[in-house]
């Protein structure tokens, strides 16, 4: 991505060498199932296609680029998960140490894994992601770390908005309506502004942001202070990326609202079986969400939609399997395993 045409819109020294593992260019897919429930266009963003599998890597290209190029010797984020594998990916890939800060017990394997393999310093704390996120800004505040969070992070933010050039360039225009996940916010922030900085002031989508019930602090107003969901990417209480996220509600006319971690799940497995996408749970909140608006009957026949799914299932796969395994069991013959597929 860094290294394509949307480099002049990335805010790079023209000289810095890129740090890529050439993201971005992620499918946009055909959702007739969604299509034919809503009477709409719907379109699924795939961003669990970038390298280390979420949309995270759009702006740490951008973030590490820079710390490359400003000699940084350690990155730091904090994490629930996401945010580490990209992190320490890329800082892998510019020769610069990494350290990541998570939840005690809140990662899923597939994301701890990632940063594990990649080689950063993993520290874990005994609290959740907004104890992660104070410790690593005051961390960065007296050290000598570059902290590549997207928390007032220009860099990180503007790599993120080429989702929404992607998608104005592939469909030719901007859609109806975005959906997608909220958990601290720079999604949907960085989302917005990618579309009235590329799609210009006509014609600009309405933005549906959707949290976890159970971890809804802009449903709410307020921070909250325990959050709970099993979409543990959007595991956020106290989103540091408060008032642009609200600006992304409200400029473009949109909303954000809360969906059940049920209503999560029913729609992390309904994309799997009927568009052959496995996302992870946290992004199929906005498919949750887009649903759950047209059970209210708020989503008009044929809008054009876009839906950001925005991290692999392979990232949580102790999630796909919380209902067990549906198998069954056959002897090692043709004829054991015909009768169990009713073959005759």
């Amino acid at each position: 991505m860094i290294d394509s045409p949307y480099r002049q819109h990335l805010p790079v020294p023209a000289s810095a060498p890129a740090v890529t593992l050439h993201e971005g260019n992620t499918p946009l897919l055909h959702s007739a199932y969604l299509s034919d429930v809503t009477r709409c266009d719907v379109w699924l963003k795939v961003e669990g296609a970038n390298p280390t599998g979420s949309f995270k890597d759009r702006g740490m290209t951008v973030a590490l680029t820079h710390a490359a190029a400003d000699g940084a010797e350690l990155v730091l984020c904090a994490s629930t998960g996401n945010t580490s594998a990209s992190a320490a990916a890329y800082a892998a890939r510019a020769g610069i140490a990494a350290a990541v800060l998570i939840p005690e017990a809140g990662v899923a394997k597939g994301k701890l894994g990632q940063a594990v393999r990649y080689g950063a310093r993993i520290v874990e704390i005994a609290g959740g992601f907004d104890d992660c996120l104070r410790i690593a800004r005051d961390l960065a505040a007296h050290h000598p770390v570059a902290l590549v969070n997207s928390v007032g992070n220009e860099l990180r933010l503007a790599g993120q908005r080429t989702v929404a050039y992607e998608i104005v360039d592939v469909l030719g225009a901007a859609p109806d309506l975005h959906c997608l996940p909220v958990g601290n916010g720079g999604n949907i922030t960085a989302t917005w502004q990618g579309y009235r900085a590329y799609a210009g002031p006509s014609g600009l989508p309405r933005i549906w942001g959707f949290q976890a019930s159970g971890a809804d602090p802009f449903v709410r107003g307020e921070a909250v202070a325990r959050p709970r969901t099993e979409a543990s990417a959007i595991r956020v209480g106290s989103p540091a990326t408060w008032e642009p996220a609200l600006a992304a509600r409200d400029e473009s006319g949109g909303l954000i609202g809360s969906v059940t971690d049920d209503e999560i799940f029913q729609a992390y497995g309904l994309i799997a079986r009927h568009d052959g996408v496995f996302a992870e749970p946290a992004s199929a909140a906005g498919v949750a969400g887009l649903l759950k608006q047209h059970r209210a009957g708020a989503v008009p026949p044929g809008l054009r939609i876009v839906i950001t799914l925005s991290g692999n299932g392979l990232k949580d796969p102790d999630a796909s399997l919380r209902d067990g395994l549906a198998s069954v069991h056959a002897g090692p013959e043709s004829g054991s395993v015909a009768r169990e597929l009713g073959l005759r």
